[in-house]
C-alpha cells in the first residue's frame, strides 16, 4: 500500500475500511513522502563516555579522582550519560520493484528536538517517585537518503540525579536499582514543512554503580 493509496482510500466511501487496514498508523498521521526509520538506539554512561550499547546501566553518583595538594581525592560527581541515534530516510511511496523510488534532497527530514520519557514495566510511572522527570531537549541534524545518519544527545540530564528518585539510590538507600525502558522520540520536518517523528526505546537501570578506576 503506497503512501497515495493509503491518503486515497481515506477520501473513499464503501470498501474505504477494507483499504485502511492496510496502512500503518504513521502513513495515515504524516502528510510527509518521507519517514525516518531507527537503525540503532544505544547508550553510554557517563562513566564511560565512549563505550556505547544497547542498554544502559546510569550510575547515580559517580566517584571522580582529583588531585588536591598533591594529594589524590574521590569527588561525588553526577554525570549526564548520552544516547545515539542512527536512522536513514524511506518513502511512503516506494515505487515498484521494476523501477524503486529513492529519496532525494527534496524528501530530506530535519531534526530539531526530542522527548524523553521514562517508563516502569509495572506500571509505576509516577515522575519524581518511581521514575525521573521525562523532558524535552534539543537538537539539530538532517536525514537524507537512504545512507544512516548518526546523532548524540543527552539521554539522562545530571539533575536527574539530583532529584528523586535518584537521588535516593545514592549510597545503596531506599531501593537498590530502577529499572525503566525508555522511550526516545524525534521530532523535525521534512523540506515542505510536514512534521516528521520517530520512537525509539532502551532500557536504562539506575543504581549507584560501581566507579572506574
Amino acid at each position: 500500500m503506497t503512501f497515495n493509496m493509503c491518503r486515497a482510500a481515506g477520501m473513499t466511501s464503501g470498501v474505504a475500511w477494507l483499504a485502511l487496514s492496510a496502512c500503518t498508523p504513521a502513513q495515515l498521521q504524516s502528510r510527509s513522502a518521507s519517514y525516518a526509520i531507527i537503525d540503532t538506539l544505544s547508550a553510554s554512561s557517563g562513566a564511560h563516555p565512549s563505550d556505547f550499547a544497547g542498554s544502559l546501566g546510569s550510575d547515580v553518583v559517580t566517584m571522580v579522582k582529583h588531585t588536591v595538594d598533591g594529594q589524590i581525592v574521590s569527588q561525588p560527581t553526577m554525570v549526564e550519560d548520552m544516547g545515539r541515534v542512527s536512522m536513514h530516510l524511506a518513502l511512503a511511496d516506494p515505487g515498484t520493484v521494476a523501477q524503486p523510488a529513492t529519496p532525494s534532497a527534496a524528501n530530506t527530514v530535519t531534526f530539531t528536538r526530542y522527548h524523553v520519557a521514562y517508563l516502569r514495566a509495572d506500571g509505576r510511572n509516577v515522575a519524581g517517585l518511581d521514575v525521573p522527570f521525562g523532558f524535552d531537549g534539543g537538537l539539530t541534524f538532517s536525514v537524507t537518503g537512504t545512507t544512516s545518519v548518526a546523532t548524540t544527545f543527552v539521554l539522562v540530564r545530571a539533575q536527574a540525579k539530583q532529584e528523586p528518585p535518584l537521588r535516593l539510590l545514592q549510597g545503596g538507600g531506599g531501593a537498590q536499582t530502577i529499572s525503566t525502558i525508555t522511550q526516545v522520540t524525534f521530532y523535525g520536518g521534512d523540506q515542505a514543512g510536514r512534521a516528521v517523528a520517530v520512537t525509539g526505546t532502551i532500557n536504562i537501570h539506575f543504581s549507584d554503580w560501581a566507579d572506574p578506576d
